[in-house]
């Protein structure tokens, strides 16, 4: 099955002032919400699965924190799912909530390249039995976490099981100091790391790297965790 990345740069008007922990949450309800108008869409959204799409947070950034009203910002999406980015493509464009309404959106495919390093934008999550990981499990638990959730995502989406026998990365840096908190479905604060990771040469690890780009790195990607962007080799 070949993998093709589809990025969405959506305009965005902003009906009220938005703090930048809210962020990805108003984000995520506003297209939460677009889904819902399909039957089909909603029982997707609605289902247990691996939604293989990734957002991340508005551009330009706000200095104070604080996404003013009545100005316009730019965010972009990913998904490795044709018909949800053209879904998403019609959709978005002209939906609406109290906080935000949908104005343009281009499309473009990011083609295939021998990636170097994946670095996120937003926090990745990694959830453990007691929450955040940190003082929880060893971060070579972590390293195993972050692979094979990128695998079960991968065999979902192409119906197969591929041999995990493989290096994804030789080297992985956490960029902040202390956890990110982020509302999740506004009244959750989830903490999670940026990270950049340097990916293996190996046609599997360049494989799921170029498929992470349409779906994040970790969990909890379709509210806007583990959005990444590529040095290419």
């Amino acid at each position: 099955m070949k993998i093709q990345v589809y990025e969405l740069r959506l305009k965005l008007y902003t009906l009220a002032d938005i703090t930048y922990e809210d962020m990805l949450s108003v984000e995520t309800a506003f297209i939460d919400s677009a889904l819902a108008k399909d039957e089909i869409w909603r029982e997707f959204h609605e289902t247990n699965c691996f939604k293989v799409y990734v957002l991340n947070g508005m551009h330009p950034l706000e200095k104070d924190g604080i996404y003013k009203k009545d100005h316009i910002y730019t965010i972009i999406i990913r998904t490795v799912n044709p018909e949800l980015a053209s879904y998403f493509s019609n959709i978005l464009r002209n939906h609406y909530t109290d906080k935000l309404k949908g104005l343009t959106v281009e499309n473009r495919i990011i083609h295939k390249k021998l990636i170097s390093e994946l670095y996120t934008l937003t926090p990745v999550i990694i959830k453990s039995d007691n929450g955040y990981w940190r003082d929880k499990i060893s971060l070579d638990e972590y390293e195993r976490l972050l692979k094979e959730n990128l695998i079960k995502k991968y065999n979902e989406f192409t119906n197969q099981k591929i041999n995990e026998d493989f290096e994804l990365y030789t080297y992985i840096k956490f960029i902040n100091r202390k956890p990110i908190a982020n509302l999740y479905k506004e009244k959750i604060k989830l903490l999670g790391d940026k990270i950049s990771i340097k990916i293996a040469d190996n046609n599997m690890a360049q494989e799921l790297a170029y498929f992470a780009l349409g779906t994040g790195l970790g969990t909890t990607n379709a509210r806007g965790f583990g959005y990444c962007n590529y040095v290419p080799m």
